[in-house]
């Protein structure tokens, strides 16, 4: 009997009864719940409205003028450590977020899951998907201890050379491609021979240009 009571209680709270006990901080305003992370209240007048961020996100509680929701690595919940059910689907844990690829070997791979349906994406050159930031890293900066370790052809970065060819402007292959730092505009890596990594930087005030793939002026470059 009290299993059931236990198992209702919480099925009770899952489904927000434990909102009753909320009470408006001020009278117009987005406020978090006490306890459920993705689980806010809209204030107005006195009077609220629960509302539950789509799963995966949970509530940004940093401005009470603002309704927002977001990936848990951008949020301090704290105390509010209570979730709702995850919605799992294949390839996404939950129905909304970015999480790690599911063939293990693939590191410098991930899925932006939106609404549950998992849409591959790729990181730069020498990255890999870190869990706890959901973005790309350096593997010497993610505690992701499942990754190979850095090639002996790897530079101190983790830099090393795609396997994929990169074709130029003439639509051949170029024998020693380069790619963009992700960091620095100012810096490039090149791949001699296509296999050996080396760093690049450019001089004179300029930047590297991703689409003619060499170093050009800053009013060149778009997003400069």
């Amino acid at each position: 009997m009290e299993r059931k009571l236990e198992r209702k209680s919480n099925e009770l709270v899952r489904k927000g009864y434990h909102a009753q006990k909320f009470t408006c901080p001020e009278r117009t305003g987005f406020f978090p719940d006490l306890e459920e992370c993705d689980l806010y209240y809209i204030c107005s007048k006195g009077d609220y409205e629960q509302r539950l961020c789509p799963d995966g996100l949970v509530f940004d509680d940093s401005d009470p003028n603002k309704e927002r929701c977001d990936i848990p690595a951008n949020i301090d919940c704290g105390d509010r450590t209570v979730l709702q059910e995850p919605k799992p689907s294949p390839g996404c844990p939950r129905a909304n977020g970015y999480y790690r690829h599911t063939d293990p070997l693939a590191c410098d791979k991930f899925f932006n899951c939106v609404d549950g349906v998992p849409h591959e994406l790729s990181c730069p050159p020498g990255l890999i998907y870190d869990d706890i930031a959901s973005t790309c890293a350096w593997i010497t900066d993610t505690n992701r201890k499942d990754c190979k370790k850095p090639r002996k052809d790897a530079l101190e970065d983790g830099f090393v050379c795609p396997d994929d060819a990169i074709m130029g402007p003439d639509g051949r292959k170029l024998p020693h491609p380069t790619y963009p730092h992700p960091d620095d505009c100012q810096k490039f890596y090149i791949c001699r021979n296509g296999v050996m990594p080396q760093k690049g930087s450019c001089s004179g005030g300029k930047v590297y240009n991703v689409d003619l793939l060499t170093c050009d002026d800053p009013a060149n470059v778009p997003g400069w």
